[in-house]
């Protein structure tokens, strides 16, 4: 499984901790390496996010290309900013996919 990143989530992963960065960049791993994804709920409209016990959230939507399977990595934030930042990452999601079409 590839994964992509959109310059949104390469900036909020920059601002985390590295102990953050650290459980994000392993849970990463093992969908890139298993396509397990852990703690996952799908929002809707291609829209999912992966969850930690911290609070902290990773929006992406699975997809596929020339390439086969792909995970594309659109946002990151926490519980409390939740409705913000599903709003965001739709935004996002609506114009990458407007991008590729």
């Amino acid at each position: 499984m590839r994964l992509r990143r959109l310059p949104e989530f390469h900036e909020w992963l920059s601002g985390l901790s590295p102990k953050n960065r650290a459980q994000i960049d392993a849970r990463l791993l093992r969908i890139q390496d298993s396509d397990h994804f852990g703690d996952a709920r799908y929002l809707g409209d291609g829209l999912a996010e992966l969850r930690w016990k911290s609070g902290m959230r990773v929006y992406f939507s699975r997809m596929e290309d020339e390439q086969g399977k792909a995970v594309l990595l659109i946002l990151g934030g926490t519980k409390h900013g939740q409705d913000k930042d599903i709003s965001k990452a739709r935004v996002l999601l609506r114009r990458h996919a407007g991008d590729e079409g």
